[in-house]
């Protein structure tokens, strides 16, 4: 006799609960694969939070890491207090701030328009094409771009000063001596290189959308301009939490490269560039004090945590169902 498969399932729920090692017996071939990747983030982002102790302790070498460690003397939160109190402080954790928000903003909504606008392109040849040409900046390194910016913006070569602004009659601008611009180009080259790679997240979970809603809008008479609103923005709503939280989670973190290598680490820059990542590389490389520079990293990962934790829980409250965790 044959049971229903309500029945079954009461049964199943009913039965024990198995533990780690028979769903290791039985999915050994998963488990497998799964190891490789567990242990490269084992390796790079675990183990070396043993070294996170160096931001407490005033490091000098006495042979080996384990050796310096262990012999190197405890100060406390002596490194925290001193990055605190020095005079550039406020401007490094403003403009690290300030920049993180703008670039969540502009990178959020020029990836959602483009992929919107991608999606709307019928010819596939030229979306595959504009995609491409969108997600190739993003594999470029930032000694490219360095460059590229150089080649637009140099004072005397430059293609800005040189061809249009000589074409316009317009006096040149020694762009890398004046704070005045900077904030917008650094907006725009962060953009230039990430928007295409979280444009082919929003691509791919627009294309995935369920198309009976679009075609039960058209019969409603509802426009494109409408279909976007009314559809494809919610639908992809639970996509662009998630993204935000994650840049979210970054918010005390800027890329290096962007803020060294594309103002081309000039002092004139400095009180618009500034940012936490600066201060830790100038600490290391300039003073060579690793203590300092490893308790700006380490407050850099602490306020991230405490950040993405505070940003979902906000997410939570609104929406539990959009929430990570």
């Amino acid at each position: 006799m044959k049971t229903s498969p309500k029945l079954d399932h009461a049964i199943d729920l009913n039965q024990p609960k198995r533990g780690f090692l028979h769903e290791l017996n039985r999915n050994k071939a998963l488990f497998l694969m799964l190891l490789p990747g567990a242990l490269i983030l084992f390796l790079y982002n675990y183990l070396p939070m043993f070294g996170s102790i160096v931001a407490f302790k005033y490091f000098e070498f006495h042979g080996g890491f384990i050796t310096s460690l262990i012999k190197s003397r405890w100060v406390g939160l002596e490194n925290f207090m001193f990055m605190f109190k020095t005079p550039f402080a406020f401007e490094m954790i403003r403009n690290t701030l300030l920049y993180n928000l703008a670039f969540i903003i502009s990178c959020t909504l020029i990836s959602i328009a483009f992929a919107i606008m991608l999606n709307e392109i019928y010819s596939r040849k030229l979306a595959k094409l504009y995609q491409s040409a969108m997600f190739l900046p993003f594999f470029f390194s930032w000694v490219v771009f360095g460059y590229l910016v150089y080649a637009f913006l140099s004072a005397d070569k430059g293609f800005i000063n040189m061809t249009i602004f000589k074409a316009l009659g317009i006096k040149p601008i020694a762009w890398y001596n004046d704070t005045t611009y900077w904030p917008y180009i650094l907006i725009l080259v962060n953009a230039w290189r990430w928007v295409g790679n979280n444009c082919i997240i929003y691509l791919a979970s627009i294309i995935s959308l369920d198309q009976q809603l679009y075609e039960a809008a058209r019969i409603d008479g509802a426009s494109r301009w409408q279909q976007i609103i009314n559809i494809t923005i919610p639908q992809i709503t639970p996509v662009i939490i998630v993204m935000i939280l994650l840049f979210v989670g970054r918010i005390f973190n800027t890329d290096l490269g962007l803020f060294f290598m594309i103002p081309r680490n000039s002092m004139l820059l400095m009180p618009v560039t500034r940012t936490m990542d600066v201060y830790v590389y100038n600490a290391l490389m300039s003073n060579g004090d690793i203590g300092m520079s490893s308790a700006g990293a380490f407050l850099q990962s602490v306020v991230g945590l405490i950040t993405i934790i505070i940003a979902n829980l906000a997410v939570k409250r609104i929406d539990p169902e959009q929430s990570m965790f």
